[in-house]
């Protein structure tokens, strides 16, 4: 749905900005309203979040979210989904209920005041802790993921600081030329689980699964591989033909044969192709343009002492590797 959604009119794309900030914004004023408007918030932040999973791979992130919103809906509001004869759940729920409300009008009402009270204080309590947050939310210099008390009470937190307007994705290759210079060398493609990678591979939705791999591939797209080391050690792994490593991908262009002799980091820019034009003819679901290397050719010999010096454990090279 992604790739249809991404290519929708301009006003539906207004549309969608607006919805998401009257969801996020309005929307949770909803719990104070009374009971429809406390249902009426479930059912609205619920279809918000499978939208957002049917849209995207947030992997549990939404799924989450809808958690809390499923206490929106009381017994009333849920009790179309249970049998309403005379021995079904529903029935027999009704006449516990009536027995345990037998009598409460003679108790005192001490303990309902005392719980009031106690809610109000801890209203009191949670709208002085988080000032620092609205400060932090309006100020231009907004950080993420950070508690202001050491009770971590009230915090900012979520998974993006920022959104980024483009696509860009690492694609590792390998080679197994003497020679990685060499103009006839042949670099063929390691395809992750579910990162873009084939261009005629279509997106795939793995909500609420999560791919972890794929998710920090993204995330070093946008760095350098200076600030993500970790990619030359899988690189470095790849190269020795490590079994553990090569199933977290989808394909290995070396299965069968001998671990490629070097390996590259090329970095890349995708977008998706028009429904209508000539690379969605061709079966295209993306389209990519070259924006440079991501890392040099490497070979495992020359890696052994830049893993030395991290005190990583030196992969140990397959039977075929010359």
């Amino acid at each position: 749905m992604a790739y249809y959604l991404h290519r929708s009119p301009w006003w539906f794309h207004h549309f969608e900005t607006l919805s998401n900030h009257f969801l996020e914004l309005l929307v949770p004023f909803f719990l104070f309203l009374g009971r429809r408007m406390c249902v009426l918030h479930g059912v609205l932040q619920i279809l918000f979040q499978v939208i957002l999973i049917i849209s995207g791979n947030l992997s549990f992130l939404n799924w989450l979210t809808i958690v809390p919103s499923l206490a929106c809906f009381d017994d009333a509001a849920l009790g179309f989904l249970f049998p309403s004869g005379p021995r079904g759940l529903k029935n027999q729920v009704l006449k516990m209920q009536k027995e345990d409300t037998q009598g409460v009008q003679s108790k005192p009402r001490y303990g309902c005041m005392v719980r009031q009270v106690v809610n109000f204080s801890l209203g009191i309590l949670v709208a002085w802790l988080s000032v620092p947050v609205v400060i932090n939310l309006l100020s231009s210099r907004q950080v993420m993921n950070t508690s202001f008390n050491p009770l971590r009470i009230v915090n900012t937190y979520g998974a993006f600081g920022s959104i980024t307007k483009e696509r860009t994705e690492v694609i590792l290759q390998g080679t197994a030329s003497p020679n990685a210079s060499a103009p006839d060398a042949v670099w063929e493609d390691y395809e992750f689980k579910c990162k873009p990678g084939d261009l005629w591979r279509r997106p795939c939705l793995i909500s609420p699964y999560h791919y972890r791999l794929d998710w920090l591939m993204w995330f070093a797209a946008f760095q350098t591989y200076e600030q993500n080391e970790w990619i030359i050690h899988l690189a470095g792994k790849l190269l020795a033909g490590d079994a553990e490593a090569l199933s977290l991908l989808a394909l290995n262009p070396f299965e069968g044969r001998a671990p490629p002799r070097w390996i590259r980091g090329e970095h890349y820019r995708y977008r998706f192709s028009l429904p209508s034009g000539l690379h969605a003819a061709q079966g295209k679901w993306w389209i990519r343009k070259r924006i440079g290397p991501y890392f040099p050719p490497l070979h495992l010999e020359d890696l052994k002492e830049y893993f030395r010096t991290r005190e990583w454990p030196l992969p140990k090279p397959h039977p075929d590797t010359s």
